[in-house]
């Protein structure tokens, strides 16, 4: 199994101005244009952004990991103890949401 960081999403009540700040500010390329979604070229790690109300401590970033095979990477991490949601389909995303033993959320994705 191959794990890869490649999305940090932050979350904001506002993507007109965070866009802004990551396109025009700091000058990264935006890849993907959604109306709820925006995700920045970083380097090595994407960092996207969703809307919703970020709270410190109460929903911070989330760590999107990549996988080509969502299910085998699933069993595997729940065999070692990892707590995961179950596997979701979407339009172009399949996603499996858990959490770190602090709480905060990371994600199984097949979006490259």
């Amino acid at each position: 199994m191959v794990l890869a960081l490649k999305r940090i999403v932050l979350f904001t009540p506002n993507m007109a101005r965070l866009t802004g700040f990551y396109r025009d500010v700091l000058g990264l390329a935006l890849k993907l244009d959604e109306p709820n979604y925006k995700e920045f070229d970083a380097g090595g790690c994407n960092i996207a952004l969703h809307n919703g109300a970020a709270r410190v401590g109460a929903r911070p970033p989330k760590l999107s990991f990549w996988t080509e095979d969502i299910v085998a990477a699933r069993a595997l991490l729940v065999s070692r103890g990892a707590k995961l949601g179950e596997i979701k389909a979407g339009v172009g995303l399949t996603r499996c949401e858990g959490k770190d033993p602090d709480g905060n959320p990371f994600q199984l994705s097949t979006r490259v």
